[in-house]
């Protein structure tokens, strides 16, 4: 069985595409491999992302929390100075006032003992 230049020539040409079929197959399992990483490292970013975003999001909570006591703090000893203010300054008036009652004789000057 001899093969004539027309055998050899579609032997030689489907030999051809026979291997362009297995370089397409080899690329196109290579592009898919490498869509298939891409997808998961875009998901492992994503899922990255959104981890320090509610990481960054609890420590901007705890922070404004932390500004938030020590404005409340501040604004209580603000508040416990005005009443200390006030409180001193109605202890004075109470003060001198007992001062003024025991300055006073309890009894009036003509009054007579009780005896």
């Amino acid at each position: 069985m001899h093969k004539g230049p027309l055998g050899t020539r579609i032997a030689a040409v489907l030999g051809s595409v026979k291997e362009r079929a297995k370089i397409g197959k080899g690329m196109l399992s290579i592009l898919g491999i490498v869509v298939v990483l891409q997808a998961y490292f875009v998901r492992e970013l994503l899922a990255a992302e959104l981890l320090f975003g509610i990481g960054f999001a609890v420590l901007l909570v705890l922070g404004g929390l932390a500004y938030l006591l020590g404005a409340l703090g501040e604004r209580g000893v603000e508040l416990a100075e005005a009443g200390v203010r006030a409180a001193s300054v109605s202890a004075r008036r109470g003060y001198s006032a007992l001062e003024e009652i025991s300055r006073k004789p309890f009894r009036h000057p003509r009054s007579e003992s009780a005896q």
